[in-house]
């Protein structure tokens, strides 16, 4: 009797554990919390979903975990796990939300704006920045302090980016930036633009040139004097009016001196617009003489001209 009892007792010993719920691998493992569990890891955990065995990495990063040890955790909460595919270590990424260096410029520079009354643009020393937030994180990115030199153009900023984080201190280079009108299309040469053709854009302060056109009621109505592209800064050169007399073109001379007025034809050796200077030939005395445009087909002599112009 006593032998057939120790006999029994042996084999319950040696026989393999109770296999629990069979469990598989989810494809994709992305945890949100602060710790990883079962239930981040197995499809079907049940109870022992919440069953937490590591802490997750930080946000945005990853980190792996050995197969035997996760087994190991499995069978003591009642799964099983077969790992089919051989799996020697497991990894999973901490999902986050990413703050980026443009976004971080966007704010410094409405801060700048605040403080300096002018708009800037921030040019960062750590032109790689980006941050890494909890998703279940409260509140987005905080100036605590900016401190600007806008003699060398130096910024200095104290950030959290977001509640709970540690403070980082942020360098760069802030300039001061200006509004500009330019064309929103490619415009051909001659062609007369438009307030439709006006787009406008920000750039640096110091890269405009001295000789760019910042007022669009200079632009509007005037010639381009060639093919001019899209999105670029003006310069008065490459304007005009609209041309009213065209080179090679005959037309009215007129002479006007007090109790006298003499018109003669003449020909027109330059394209000219209304109220600009060009040169023309008298086809009578064949003298060549500045007028001044007066409209379509019609120049204008001053009192100064000869009486044989």
């Amino acid at each position: 009797m006593i032998r057939s009892t120790l006999l029994a007792l042996t084999c319950l010993a040696t026989a393999p554990a109770f296999a629990g719920d069979t469990v598989v691998l989810r494809e994709r493992l992305t945890i949100e919390g602060a710790q990883v569990t079962l239930g981040d890891l197995f499809e079907g955990a049940g109870e022992a979903a919440d069953t937490v065995i590591a802490r997750a990495p930080a946000p945005g990063q990853r980190t792996s975990l050995n197969v035997e040890y996760i087994r190991r955790l499995a069978a003591e909460n009642d799964l099983d796990w077969a790992n089919a595919s051989g799996m020697r270590r497991v990894t999973i990424t901490r999902a986050s939300r990413v703050i980026t260096g443009d976004v971080l410029s966007d704010i410094l520079e409405g801060e700048l704006f605040m403080n300096e009354g002018v708009r800037h643009e921030v040019r960062l020393a750590n032109t790689a920045f980006s941050v890494h937030a909890p998703v279940d994180s409260f509140g987005g990115l905080e100036v605590l302090s900016v401190n600007f030199d806008p003699r060398s153009n130096m910024l200095a900023a104290e950030v959290r980016p977001y509640d709970g984080a540690e403070t980082v201190r942020i360098t760069g280079r802030a300039y001061q930036t200006m509004e500009v009108p330019v064309l929103g299309r490619l415009v051909s040469a001659g062609e007369e633009i438009t307030s439709h053709d006006i787009d406008w854009i920000s750039l640096r302060a110091d890269r405009v040139r001295p000789d760019a056109v910042l007022d669009p009621e200079a632009i509007i109505g005037r010639e381009s004097r060639r093919a001019l592209r899209a999105g670029e800064p003006l310069r008065s050169y490459d304007l005009q009016m609209p041309i009213v007399i065209s080179r090679g073109e005959t037309v009215t001379l007129v002479f006007d001196a007090p109790g006298i007025q003499l018109t003669v034809r003449a020909r027109a050796l330059e394209d000219v617009a209304d109220g600009e200077v060009a040169r023309f030939v008298n086809l009578q005395s064949n003298r060549t003489i500045e007028a001044l445009a007066d409209g379509a087909g019609r120049a204008r002599v001053g009192s100064s001209a000869p009486a044989s112009f």
